[in-house]
């Protein structure tokens, strides 16, 4: 029996060394998708159970949104109210009515029952580029822009791993609190465009990526260096501009992830406390009965 349980802790002890290894190189290329480029997990300030957005890269994330996503793509469950709340980009008061006045928002029908259109107001939605889909698949050549609301959430790097290494890599995920997947997706997608390989077919206006599903991608590159102007000294690199952005739009798809996590934690800590306090009255109840 002894040998026995010897035997299975020998193998367990192995099972943990082999875990540590490769959670180690987790974030290593070689765990990258087959269908994504090599980047891995990234670093972000709002992963953990402690993460917290950037407000300034938040800022710079809606500048490059506003001056290059936003000529093709809406984001239509936002308001611009949004921006000037906890947790988000925290723009003054006069900062959010400065941004939504510089939209025309249609309205109505006033008392001739005939639309019309005013300056933007916080409580108004992001304006969309287009009217409606026929006239965005029509600007650009057929392909729908996606709505950006809820990019974040809807979009994440899968790694492929041995399927014996899965369950290490699901606690991996649990015990960092991962769900920045959406973040992940976005960078490595902004930063994957490249030169097709010379045996790759691509399709008549399509661009390669080395992320996007199939590698073709309708969209060009939105990204340039140079392209959008910072003027708090942050470098103006493709590979900045995309990490801005990829924030950006994990926090339009999760506006409220600041809150929920110290929510989290104060409900872990209650929880804790609750549990001690369980653990001595049944002590104290069952002191006198004999075992």
């Amino acid at each position: 029996m002894n040998r026995l349980v010897g035997a299975i802790s020998a193998f367990c002890s192995v099972c943990f060394v082999l875990a540590g290894l490769w959670l180690g190189s987790a974030n290593s290329p070689a765990f990258a998708a087959s269908e994504a480029p090599h980047t891995g997990m990234q670093s972000w300030t709002f992963s953990g159970v402690f993460g917290h957005f950037d407000r300034a890269q938040l800022q710079r994330g809606y500048k490059v949104y506003q001056e290059v996503c936003s000529n093709c793509h809406g984001m239509r469950l936002l308001s611009f109210r949004n921006l000037g709340e906890a947790g988000g980009p925290e723009f003054s008061e006069a900062e959010v009515k400065a941004i939504a006045a510089g939209f025309q928002v249609v309205d109505g029908p006033n008392r001739d029952g005939e639309m019309f259109e005013r300056d933007g107001k916080p409580s108004d939605r992001f304006v969309s580029p287009f009217k409606n889909d026929n006239e965005a698949r029509s600007a650009n050549n057929s392909a729908l822009p996606p709505d950006l609301s809820v990019i974040g959430k809807a979009r994440g790097l899968h790694r492929e791993v041995p399927w014996y290494l899965a369950p290490f890599n699901w606690l991996q995920e649990i015990a960092a609190g991962y769900q920045e997947g959406g973040a992940d997706y976005m960078f490595a997608l902004l930063t994957g465009y490249a030169e097709a390989p010379s045996d790759f077919k691509l399709a008549e206006g399509m661009e390669y990526n080395k992320v996007f599903p199939g590698h073709q991608i309708a969209m060009p590159p939105p990204l340039s260096d140079e392209a959008v102007e910072y003027t708090d000294g942050t470098p103006q690199t493709v590979t900045q501009y995309a990490r801005d952005l990829s924030a950006f739009f994990m926090w339009a798809a999760d506006t409220k992830l600041e809150q929920r996590k110290q929510l989290g934690f104060r409900v872990m800590i209650y929880l804790l406390i609750l549990t001690v306090l369980l653990y001595l009255a049944k002590r104290k109840l069952w002191s006198r009965v004999k075992h």
